[in-house]
């Protein structure tokens, strides 16, 4: 089950995952994000539901990447590996990149309405950024700024917890993404104890969205995650 990230959705995470999870056999479950105070928790029980009856592959993207992580370090016996793409920090947000511009888009959703704010978006994103968070962003309706704030307050897993994590973790990052700084992915690969990184960059996934689920794929396989069952 793959988790989108801040503000994003199903959609696009599913565009990110479906085909490489089908090269290595896995079928994708993509649960659509539940927009306000529930963003977290409803991400996290979706996760509970699919490993009811057997171990899964779980991950995401962004902040959907340190949910994964957070349900895998509490479920040790339930994850059968994790698929991550661009985390941004371990324990508090502090001063993240991605949390400071989270909490400033959740500012221009506020001040400025929902079209001000993607109007904003347009004249400062690539196209395809713009177009996905227009999507994205009109499907949270009215729980999107608490949606953006509840994910940037929220705490990653610390590298101590990663460290607990025994399964097959593959980590993709982008290397032209200021957001998702490589270091960020770097930190969580050097704590995981079974895990790889492999890069790609955002002007290779604004035209290929699957060039960023190949490379948590590939890193997940470079990890042992076919010999391991999911």
């Amino acid at each position: 089950m793959m988790l989108p990230g801040t503000g994003s959705d199903d959609v696009f995470v599913r565009s990110v995952f479906e085909i490489p999870l089908a090269a290595v056999g896995v079928r994708t479950h993509t649960p659509a994000p539940v927009p306000g105070d529930r963003l977290a928790s409803a991400h996290l029980a979706a996760l509970d539901a699919a490993a009811a009856d057997a171990p899964v592959l779980v991950g995401g993207v962004s902040f959907g990447a340190h949910l994964a992580a957070e349900w895998a370090v509490a479920n040790p016996a339930r994850c059968a590996g994790l698929v991550l793409a661009l985390p941004a920090w371990n324990g508090p947000p502090g001063d993240a990149p991605a949390a400071l511009s989270a909490l400033a888009s959740a500012g221009d959703v506020a001040r400025l309405g929902l079209r001000g704010a993607l109007d904003g978006v347009a004249g400062s994103a690539p196209a395809w950024l713009a177009g996905e968070l227009e999507r994205a962003w009109t499907g949270y309706g009215d729980g999107l700024v608490a949606s953006l704030e509840l994910a940037a307050g929220r705490a990653a897993p610390t590298l101590e917890q990663l460290a607990t994590v025994r399964v097959p973790a593959g980590i993709a990052a982008c290397v032209d993404d200021p957001i998702h700084p490589v270091a960020a992915a770097r930190r969580w690969a050097a704590a995981l104890p079974r895990s790889a990184v492999r890069s790609t960059r955002l002007d290779v996934v604004g035209v290929d969205p699957e060039a960023l689920g190949r490379a948590a794929v590939l890193a997940w396989v470079d990890a042992g995650g076919l010999d391991t069952p999911t």
